[in-house]
């Protein structure tokens, strides 16, 4: 409504009918004036209120700018009819309980929640950036080696970003180990992906990372990601039980049960990233072959023992006497050797013998030493056969 109207109605509520006389008004003529008038000046007022309240300001939402005309009164109400939902984390400037006025710029920022490696530890942050170049740029203090990480799709076969790559300027993608091509970073991860025709396996993994040196291209890395089980068969080892036995002297040992490794087959579950194995991690186990325990008997019998010399006739005796002194329990320096004959431990039990030579009688040496010069003649004691006249 426009106040010249306003201002004709007033005039003919105070102009005097015609012919007749001019009276003053009365109170009901008095009434009617003063709320003609009241009603000018609130209509006036409010005119004058609505002009102002009309402004032009520019709202920037996530970098798309508009110029939007408006008669909110604060920025909150201006987001409100703009139909602009904030939350806690977004970032609004100005604030948004401030004042608006004619020539404003409003500029909102959404957060996303995006999934980053930071040295190869993945965790989840919330960015404000506008693209995936910035939100790199921003963490690139936080570790050496930063990358975001796609989200899959539930079939496994669509990686995407909650953001942009890149405004503007090439993206290398390497798959397979290889750079791929260099394309424009103005589209989504998707959509570069879809055009280059990369199809992703279920476990396939995609990051995306700053360039390796100031001005290289933002870099999309396919890694494929091959997960397998394995089954892999390892040796159980066997127990050895030892139990003593009064029919082995002292020294003495038999084995009376043979051990026999037992198998464990165990189920790994196996992740390979571009053919290298990451990680390894046991399914199941379980004993498909049980070990055989071996079973050793000692012996527990007191030898026979007599003095340290004996007398031998003959030739035997001056053959002891070269090899060992004639001392039954005699050692060589080495310990190699032992008792009378000085038989060597492989020699002694070849003869039948067990335990230690110079653990054995006089006797039962002096009869193996004539079976062993029976079944290979005087060689056996090359140097004393030789001193004595032997050989």
């Amino acid at each position: 409504m426009t106040l010249t109207p306003l201002r004709s109605a007033l005039h003919s509520a105070l102009r005097p009918v015609r012919g007749a006389r001019p009276t003053r008004p009365g109170p009901r003529r008095a009434v009617r004036i003063g709320a003609a008038a009241a009603a000018v000046v609130v209509l006036a007022t409010g005119g004058v209120a609505f002009a102002r309240a009309h402004k032009t300001v520019t709202l920037d939402v996530d970098g798309e700018a508009r110029q939007v005309t408006t008669f909110a009164g604060s920025v909150d109400g201006l987001l409100a009819a703009e139909g602009v939902d904030v939350r806690s984390r977004d970032v609004v400037a100005p604030w948004t309980g401030a004042v608006l006025r004619d020539g404003d710029e409003v500029v909102v920022r959404h957060a996303h929640a995006v999934t980053v490696q930071l040295d190869g530890d993945t965790t989840t942050v919330w960015t404000t950036a506008l693209s995936a170049d910035e939100a790199l740029t921003a963490m690139a203090h936080r570790a050496d080696d930063v990358r975001l990480v796609a989200s899959r799709s539930a079939g496994g076969t669509r990686a995407d970003l909650a953001l942009r790559l890149r405004p503007h300027g090439p993206v290398e993608v390497a798959v397979d180990g290889r750079v791929e091509r260099v394309v424009d970073g103005s589209t989504g991860l998707a959509a570069v992906l879809a055009d280059l025709g990369v199809t992703l396996g279920e476990h396939d993994r995609v990051t995306v990372a700053a360039g390796e040196a100031v001005g290289e291209p933002l870099r999309v890395v396919v890694q494929r990601v091959v997960v397998q089980e394995e089954t892999v068969v390892s040796e159980v080892p066997f127990e050895t039980v030892t139990r003593a036995s009064a029919g082995l002297y002292r020294g003495e040992s038999r084995t009376v049960t043979r051990g026999v490794p037992g198998e464990l087959t165990a189920v790994h579950r196996v992740v390979l990233v571009d053919g290298v194995e990451e990680s390894r991690r046991v399914l199941s186990e379980e004993v498909t072959l049980a070990p055989v325990a071996a079973v050793v008997e000692q012996g527990t019998k007191a030898r026979p023992r007599s003095g340290g010399t004996v007398n031998l006739d003959g030739v035997w005796d001056r053959l002891a006497k070269c090899e060992s002194g004639g001392n039954p329990r005699a050692v060589s320096a080495s310990g190699t050797y032992y008792g009378l004959f000085q038989f060597s431990l492989s020699t002694w039990r070849a003869m039948g013998g067990s335990g230690l030579p110079s653990d054995a009688s006089p006797a039962e040496q002096l009869q193996r030493a004539q079976a062993l010069q029976a079944r290979s003649g005087w060689g056996q004691w090359p140097a004393c056969a030789r001193k004595l006249g032997l050989l």
